[in-house]
């Protein structure tokens, strides 16, 4: 009986830091990479396109927020800069300087999806374009129809020999997209701080993060919402939810309520 009760304990405790940080205890994770791929030969030389030098070096600390575009059937079944071959359902991606093969996060700023993607490929040689998506990393994001969004990209390290592409559906009930408030006030971009069955867990979390923080159930869920805004453009909103990440929150989602 004791060991019962303590079991029973420990899972109590781990559900409630699950909700505390905002995630589902089911939740996907970041792919642990053990095996890593070697960084495949000649990938990390200065290369030059159209008149301009690429440098490709190890960028731990890359965190990015800019536009990605999307290729397709085009290029589908051709070698890419690693020789793996493009297959334009798999989630994998092209970047200009970071090692291949590597893994990163993309966040699409506009519905707060995430995925992690394998880079496999150089580019997009395109001004103001950070990140080269293939059609079904695209369309995970919910950004196929759009052609052209903003994300977010952050650089998780070395992939393993084969894939590592993975969705991630955090704060999204039943793989929903976040939404903005039922009345917005006029402002165009949230932060989602987490979602919570409890509404004194999220009023309790919406008191220490202050300010702007507001909980909102606007949705016919059941769940309560703690939102920071609202900010006039992503920009701003996005400054709001790495200070709200600094906090504790690691799983905040920017939303648009355009």
């Amino acid at each position: 009986m004791k060991v019962l009760r303590g079991t029973l304990v420990v899972a109590l405790l781990t559900l409630v830091a699950a909700c505390a940080s905002g995630a589902r205890p089911d939740a996907p994770r970041l792919p642990v990479v053990t095996d890593p791929a070697p960084i495949v030969s000649g990938t990390m030389r200065p290369y030059q396109v159209r008149g301009r030098w690429y440098q490709p070096a190890e960028q731990p600390g890359y965190d990015e927020t800019g536009l990605a575009s999307w290729y397709g059937e085009q290029f589908n079944g051709r070698p890419t800069a690693t020789g793996e071959r493009f297959d334009m359902h798999a989630l994998t991606a092209a970047h200009k300087t970071l090692p291949l093969p590597g893994l990163v996060e993309v966040t699409n700023l506009a519905n707060g999806r995430r995925i992690v993607v394998r880079v496999n490929d150089r580019g997009p040689f395109v001004d103001n374009r950070i990140i080269d998506l293939s059609r079904g990393s695209a369309e995970a994001l919910g950004m196929l129809q759009a052609g052209v969004g903003e994300v977010r990209v952050r650089y998780l390290g070395r992939a393993p020999r084969t894939g590592g592409g993975t969705t991630l559906q955090y704060a999204a009930a039943e793989g929903a997209s976040p939404q903005p408030p039922a009345t917005s006030g006029g402002g165009e971009y949230w932060v989602q701080a987490g979602s919570y069955s409890d509404r004194r867990a999220a009023r309790r979390v919406a008191d220490e993060l202050g300010g702007r923080a507001t909980v909102d159930a606007g949705r016919n869920d059941g769940l309560f919402r703690v939102l920071v805004g609202p900010w006039p453009d992503p920009n701003a909103a996005e400054r709001s939810r790495q200070a709200v990440i600094a906090r504790g929150y690691a799983d905040a989602l920017l939303i648009s309520a355009r």
